[in-house]
């Protein structure tokens, strides 16, 4: 291994800013190394710097800077990941989002970053398994993800025995997963709610429906303040009134923008959108 240049290194990084304004620290050569060496053997190169040096050319390829980029953002996930929020979203937050909305009957969830679709799936297997009521109602599933690659395999559906062995518990892969092949897929009814796009955070938005429950867990951690700050009032646009957002463990509203309230619900913090 030849190691990421320093030239190299400096390029990614502004690259990776510009494009997800995720900002790579100094030191994390070994990162870039290890992120994109695969990529680089894939599509050909000897080396990484083979592949930034290509990049850096005028003429560098666009998708293969797309890939790059999709290369360096973190995808870690798992089914019904920490736990908590899962706790929380069934004993308090659904609840009474149905009571509210029982006369017109409609629910909206968003996982904000869905990477290979874990969550979302989750989400949609809860409301299955635990939420009869919701026969009938118009329930909106919606995860979106920076990295096509990734939202391919949400769509698809199918993952590794290692994937699903990752916080799943037995009961549901016994109720909305088969085999297929090596892997399991879930259930096609589950499958076909779960809608999976594309969708860059820090780039200007698509139109989007307003949401009653927002999940977006371990990703601002990865923004500047100022970024954060974006991100979390168009959220806030986007949320109804009184509707919830989910963040990672060490990510708050709190002192970064106005317009939520934290609320403690059990082993979790949710910020709720003032009314």
């Amino acid at each position: 291994m030849t190691g990421v240049g320093t030239e190299e290194f400096a390029f990614v990084t502004d690259l990776i800013r510009e494009h997800s304004a995720i900002s790579i620290g100094p030191g994390k050569e070994y990162l870039v190394e290890s992120r994109l060496s695969p990529l680089a053997r894939s599509i050909g190169y000897p080396d990484v710097n083979a592949l930034i040096g290509d990049l850096r050319r005028p003429a560098g390829n666009p998708r293969v800077r797309d890939r790059v980029v999709e290369a360096m953002t973190t995808n870690e996930t798992s089914f019904f990941r920490d736990q908590h929020p899962f706790d929380a979203l069934r004993n308090h937050i659904l609840p009474a989002t149905i009571k509210r909305h029982s006369t017109k009957r409609k629910l909206s969830v968003w996982s904000a970053a869905s990477s290979t679709g874990q969550e979302l799936y989750s989400i949609a297997m809860l409301l299955d398994s635990q939420f009869p009521t919701l026969a009938g109602w118009d329930v909106r599933l919606l995860g979106t993800d920076l990295s096509s690659d990734v939202v391919a395999k949400a769509k698809a559906g199918r993952y590794s025995p290692l994937e699903v062995n990752r916080g799943l518990p037995v009961t549901m892969m016994v109720q909305y997963f088969e085999r297929a092949g090596a892997d399991y897929a879930i259930d096609e009814r589950l499958r076909r709610r779960c809608d999976f796009r594309q969708m860059n955070l820090v780039a200007p938005w698509p139109v989007l429906p307003q949401f009653d429950i927002i999940f977006c867990r371990n990703v601002l951690i990865y923004f500047e303040v100022s970024v954060r700050r974006m991100i979390l009032e168009r959220m806030r646009r986007v949320l109804a009134p009184g509707g919830c957002l989910m963040l990672g463990g060490s990510e708050t509203t709190v002192g970064v923008v106005d317009g939520f309230t934290a609320v403690r619900l059990g082993g979790t913090v949710v910020y709720q959108v003032e009314k």
